[in-house]
């Protein structure tokens, strides 16, 4: 069952891209007519490139890349020092799981203009050089189908391969990508994983939505607090940037939610709109405070207006980042594990086969693999 966005990285993945461009761009036909089924990343591709040809765009003209003004760039800078401070333990860590596999980040606002890249970026690679330059619009309306605008325009992760993006100029990249949401709800910015002429990585798109999470996890954590509560279904271990996280005041009102939290509780709006703890819990949430205050807070269940009782556990501002682990820290590196035990697999279990299509040597691949078993 072919997909327009496979796994594999084969000369027939490739034939299937062209024929979608060919179905779609000259002849005004579906991806699903030319590649049934194409599953549903077909489906926001397609729409990408429509909007691209609305434009008026045509997939062989030249991309130029701009940069914003310089006085653009002093205030993009300015606007955005908490977005970049909750991203750069991220962006570190990322660097270091990406060291061995051609991809680097790139961090951009809600509009697609470049913020920051971070990782094994080869700098003497022009191509490499022109969407790394903080300033540089690679929103969809300048650099058409990629990574950065499909995930801004759909705000969810995706995975784009070469030919997929719509300019012929920039089918050398592939790229995933992941909107980052703000403390209430709104797009602040997107994160974004790009390599040039490098093999296909689709699970990268696993390791994009991981890390923009943990960026969501630091924004909710700077905003002003005085409780913030942590919460998961039973049976999860509460600590991880699995869990949805809610800033209140003093009186009780929700100052920030992360993106989990949101989808774990509905009543969240995502617009301006102040909530109260009593449109949350169909409960007394005063508890919440009193516990905060003991020497060891633990858990506590707490029952939803829908019935549903998660596990809560509050923290007060003070001890918040000093009882929550670093960022995404753990799961970054389980990332990248699972990224060397796919190259292992994909090469038959022939190490030095996966060593060399990753970059590394076998006793780096032997190194990683034996981390799984230490805490």
């Amino acid at each position: 069952m072919h997909t327009l966005t496979s796994s594999l990285q084969t000369p027939s993945r490739l034939a299937q891209i062209a024929r979608a461009r060919v179905a779609v761009m000259r002849e005004g036909r579906s991806i699903f007519e030319a590649l049934p089924p194409s599953g549903p990343e077909g489906a926001w591709i397609e729409r990408s490139w429509h909007r691209c040809l609305a434009q008026g765009f045509r997939a062989e003209e030249a991309v130029a890349f701009d940069l914003i003004s310089p006085q653009a760039r002093r205030r993009l800078h300015e606007a955005h020092e908490g977005l970049m401070a909750a991203a750069q333990p991220t962006l570190q860590q990322l660097g270091h799981v990406l060291a061995s596999t051609r991809y680097f980040a790139i961090l951009t606002n809600e509009r697609g203009v470049v913020i920051e890249a971070h990782g094994p970026i080869d700098r003497e690679d022009r191509r490499a050089q022109l969407i790394t330059r903080p300033g540089v619009n690679l929103s969809e309306s300048s650099v058409g189908t990629t990574a950065i605008g499909a995930a801004l325009a759909e705000l969810q992760p995706v995975w784009l391969h070469r030919g997929e993006h719509f300019f012929e100029d920039t089918s050398c990249y592939s790229c995933a990508g992941a909107p980052i949401l703000g403390p209430d709800g709104h797009c602040v910015g997107m994160l974004d994983l790009t390599g040039i002429d490098a093999v296909e990585r689709p699970e990268l798109k696993h390791l994009v939505a991981q890390a923009a999470r943990a960026i969501e996890n630091a924004l909710t954590q700077s905003r002003p607090h005085r409780l913030m509560l942590r919460l998961n279904w039973p049976g999860r271990l509460l600590g991880s940037d699995e869990d949805g996280l809610l800033a209140l005041d003093g009186e009780g009102n929700v100052r920030g939610a992360n993106s989990a939290a949101r989808q774990m509780i509905p009543a969240l709006q995502t617009g301006d709109g102040q909530t109260h703890c009593s449109e949350l819990f169909a409960q007394s949430w005063e508890p919440l405070f009193d516990q905060a205050d003991r020497l060891a807070p633990q858990p506590l269940e707490m029952m939803l207006w829908s019935g549903l009782r998660p596990s809560v556990l509050p923290v007060t501002a003070g001890a918040a980042r000093t009882t929550t682990p670093a960022p995404a820290a753990a799961p970054l590196r389980e990332v990248e594990i699972s990224l060397i035990r796919k190259a292992v697999a994909d090469a038959r279990g022939n190490v030095a086969r996966a060593a060399k299509a990753l970059g590394i040597s076998r006793a780096t691949v032997y190194r990683k693999l034996a981390q799984k078993s230490r805490p």
